[in-house]
């Protein structure tokens, strides 16, 4: 799939059908992670893959926003260092790259962050210099999904030309430049 198609049509997904992703794609997606840049290219952030059914269970019982992963066929933990202060944008770039190599191949994400910590530790062996970021539970989803249904404001209330408020018509014509 062309990287824009797969932007404009990759939608949230929280509900996933029972059928099993292939080792491949899992394996595809975590290269993605791995080669996702990061600042200073310091590649500090590591993943825990939570396959096993009994764990994604509990990575549900960890969360206070993500009970919803325990029906996902896999899922990622995103660890990164939090001495890097860019370590959030790092995070969300894997995320992203992560995401998108999943829809490439029809296989939806969604992500949550709100976790009970010291119990997400404890069952998955997070060690005190890393910061548990985002998880991202993987799976086909349980119906079609199409990104038509998409509602974004448009491009006209998000971009500024040159200074905040301006708009392209308030700005110097192209022509006189």
């Amino acid at each position: 799939m062309d990287t824009f198609e797969c932007i404009i049509t990759k939608l949230d997904v929280r509900e996933f059908s029972n059928q099993d992703v292939p080792s491949e794609i899992r394996s595809k997606v975590l290269e993605a992670a791995r080669l996702t840049g990061s600042g200073l290219n310091t590649q500090h952030w590591r993943f825990i893959l939570v396959n096993d059914k009994q764990n994604l269970k509990k990575l549900a019982e960890d969360s206070t926003s993500g009970s919803w992963v325990r029906d996902a066929n896999f899922a990622v933990i995103v660890l990164t260092n939090p001495e890097y202060n860019f370590h959030l944008v790092d995070a969300g770039r894997v995320l992203q790259n992560m995401q998108l190599a999943a829809w490439n191949h029809e296989v939806g994400s969604g992500l949550f962050t709100g976790i009970r910590e010291e119990k997400l530790r404890g069952d998955f062996g997070i060690p005190n210099e890393l910061s548990p970021t985002i998880i991202v539970g993987f799976g086909y989803p349980a119906r079609k999904m199409t990104g038509k249904s998409k509602k974004r404001l448009p491009l006209d209330r998000l971009v500024y030309y040159e200074k905040y408020g301006s708009s392209k018509s308030s700005t110097a014509s192209d022509s006189g430049r």
